[in-house]
């Protein structure tokens, strides 16, 4: 048994980590898992990330470094707490701020395609997010739905970018080569073994009002070969048309500019922010 199992096992018989009372497993995966969590004393329900440390390569030792400097330094409802970091042999836990509302994978499970007015909210909040990744010189790369979550599962939840732990610092004008992220929210020219920028993020918001939009992902594949043929082969975004006659032309032209194969002409990040469908309507929340 690999030792990561070991410590999960052992981990698993345990009531508490520090201050924690374990309540529940909210996800895993090979190099973490997450439990939701209550303090011991003060009755704060948080969400702790256990990261095997031992099973990180050099590559995401920088990616879980930028990913504590930055989140250590923000301060904004659309980009989700960390409370503390605590150190225990063979892993590092992120106490991080619990959402009750899930994420918004599942909110789209469970709403199916959310009215335009919905998705135009929930892109002002991720724009208002990753508006201080932009100032911080980041890019997430996996933006996807999983990795959003909302705050409650009440009318109106506040947004929230989560799990920075692919996210690099990338200067205006330079370029990153690490293919990473999720196939199907991945740009093109990720997929393709590519030099790539901060338009990737954009690819990935894309993909995201798309599936707000219309219920499932732009493009899909069983393979990411496949996937890379289906995005090449198609002249047009695949909307429903049973939707398309239903929706505003900016929320159109916004998803179609967002999923430019090409990233010369993909919208940038000022451009996405300064979009008509974002513009039309309050925005939810401001900066801190």
């Amino acid at each position: 048994m690999e030792e990561a199992e070991k410590i999960t096992e052992n981990l698993e018989k345990l009531p508490a980590i520090g201050e924690y009372v374990l309540r529940s497993k909210l996800g895993e995966s090979s190099l973490s898992t997450v439990w939701e969590a209550e303090h011991r004393t003060t009755g704060e329900v948080v969400a702790l990330k256990q990261i095997y440390v031992r099973k990180l390569t050099r590559c995401l030792k920088n990616c879980l470094e930028c990913e504590l400097t930055f989140l250590s330094s923000v301060n904004h409802p659309n980009i989700i707490r960390l409370l503390d970091v605590l150190e225990v042999e063979g892993y590092i836990i992120l106490v991080l701020e619990f959402c009750a509302g899930g994420n918004l994978a599942f909110y789209i499970r469970r709403h199916g395609r959310v009215q335009e007015c919905t998705a135009k909210r929930f892109m002002q909040q991720l724009g208002a997010g990753l508006k201080i990744l932009k100032s911080h010189n980041i890019i997430h790369r996996d933006l996807k739905p999983e990795n959003i979550l909302l705050s409650s599962c009440e009318y109106d939840p506040v947004l929230k970018i989560a799990d920075f732990g692919l996210s690099r610092i990338l200067r205006p004008d330079e370029f990153a080569e690490t293919v990473c992220g999720s196939p199907m929210y991945m740009a093109p020219e990720v997929l393709q073994f590519q030099k790539y920028d901060e338009k990737v993020d954009m690819w990935s918001v894309g993909s995201i009002l798309f599936e707000l939009l219309n219920g499932y992902p732009p493009f899909r594949g069983r393979t990411s070969v496949q996937l890379l043929q289906n995005i090449k082969a198609s002249t047009s975004l695949p909307f429903s048309q049973l939707i398309l006659p239903q929706l505003h032309p900016d929320a159109v032209d916004l998803c179609s500019r967002l999923l430019s194969t090409n990233p010369d002409n993909r919208l940038s990040f000022e451009e996405f922010y300064q979009h008509n469908f974002l513009k039309n309507g309050k925005w939810t929340h401001h900066q801190q």
